[in-house]
C-alpha cells in the first residue's frame, strides 16, 4: 500500500450537485473508494470542498481549523420553508427596509450568536438527518447552537427589489441560510438566502480549487499532481520529530512523555510528527499520572 494515492483535493464545487456527488465523481476520477469530504454543501452552493483521498479520508474528525467564508446573496420580503430560494414560498412582504436599515442589521448579527439549525441540514438528530424528516414533513426540536459570525460586509445588489450581497466570515457549524432568515426577521420583512459560494474552508482558498470539467480534463499525472499532501489538513499543529529511540516506541503506540523530550506544549494541543522530512502521524499532548506526554492519534505513514 506504500503507492496508495493519498492528499487533499480542493474542488470548486459547482451549483446544482450534492457534496456526496463530487465524492463519487472524485472516486472515479481517482479510481478509488477511500473518499470523503469536509464541510458538507448544499446543491444551490458553490465553492471550495477540500475533498480527501487515501489515508487522507479518515483525518476529517482530527482537523483543526474549521473556520470558513463564504460570499452569499440575500432576498428580502420573503420567507421560504428551507431558508433559500429554492424552497415553498411561506410569507412575503411588499414593505422593505432600506439599504442603511439592512446595513445596521448586519452589524447586530457580529460575535457569538445562537443559531437554530435548520431543518433542511444534514445534522443528524438520534441517528436522522433532519433533511429527511423534513422531506417526509416533519420538523422537531432542535436545539440552539453558539457560533461566531467574525465578520459581515454587506453590500446592495438591487436596493428597490432587497437583494443584497453579504461577505461572512464565521466558525464551523454556521448555517448561512439560517443567517440570512434571521436578518430578515430581525428586519421584519422576512429573507431567504438566493445564492452561495464558500470561498474559504480552514486554510484553503477558493482560488486554489479546480472544477469537474477541470478535472476532468487533465490527465493521470495532472491530477495527482494537485493533491496536496495530509500535512495540510493540520498547518496550524505544531510540529516535532523525535529521535530514533523515541520515534521508534512513539510508532509502537506508546506515549512520549514531554519530559524527556524538552517540550511543554499544553494538555489538548494536537502535534504534527515528522520521521525525518516525512510526516508520520498526527498526535494528541494528553496528561498521564507520570506527566504530560504526546501519543499517537492517526498514523498517515505506513
Amino acid at each position: 500500500m506504500e503507492n496508495e494515492i493519498s492528499g487533499v483535493l480542493l474542488v470548486n464545487k459547482h451549483k446544482g450537485v450534492t457534496s456526496h456527488d463530487i465524492v463519487f465523481k472524485i472516486r472515479r476520477l481517482f479510481g478509488t473508494k477511500k473518499v470523503g469530504h469536509t464541510g458538507t454543501l448544499d446543491p444551490l452552493a458553490t465553492g471550495v470542498l477540500p475533498v480527501l483521498i487515501g489515508r487522507s479520508a479518515k483525518a476529517a474528525e482530527y482537523l483543526l481549523s474549521e473556520n470558513k467564508k463564504y460570499t452569499a446573496e440575500i432576498k428580502l420580503g420573503i420567507t421560504t420553508d428551507t431558508e433559500d430560494t429554492t424552497g415553498n414560498i411561506l410569507t412575503e412582504c411588499d414593505t422593505l427596509p432600506t439599504k442603511d436599515e439592512f446595513f445596521a442589521a448586519c452589524k447586530r448579527f457580529v460575535g457569538e450568536i445562537s443559531q437554530i439549525p435548520p431543518m433542511y441540514s444534514a445534522l443528524k438528530v438520534n441517528g436522522k438527518k433532519l433533511v429527511d424528516l423534513a422531506r417526509q414533513g416533519i420538523e422537531i426540536e432542535r436545539q440552539a447552537r453558539k457560533i461566531t459570525i467574525f465578520s459581515i460586509v454587506p453590500s446592495a445588489i438591487s436596493e428597490e427589489n432587497g437583494i443584497y450581497r453579504i461577505e461572512v466570515a464565521c466558525s464551523k457549524g454556521t448555517y448561512i441560510r439560517t443567517l440570512c432568515a434571521d436578518i430578515g426577521a430581525y428586519l421584519g420583512c422576512g429573507a431567504a438566502m438566493s445564492a452561495l459560494e464558500r470561498t474559504q474552508s480552514g486554510d484553503f482558498l477558493i482560488e486554489n480549487a479546480h472544477t469537474i470539467d477541470e478535472l476532468e480534463n487533465m490527465t493521470e499525472k495532472e491530477r495527482e499532481a494537485l493533491l496536496l499532501p495530509p500535512e495540510s489538513l493540520f498547518e496550524g499543529a505544531p510540529c516535532v520529530r523525535f529521535n530514533e529511540f523515541f520515534t521508534r516506541i512513539f510508532k509502537s503506540g506508546c506515549e512520549i512523555y514531554q519530559k524527556k523530550i524538552n517540550t511543554n506544549f499544553p494538555v489538548g494541543t494536537y502535534v504534527r510528527v515528522y520521521e525525518g522530512d516525512e510526516f508520520l502521524a498526527l498526535a494528541e499532548v494528553k496528561e498521564y499520572e507520570g506527566g504530560s506526554a504526546i501519543k499517537s492519534k492517526k498514523f498517515f505513514k505506513i
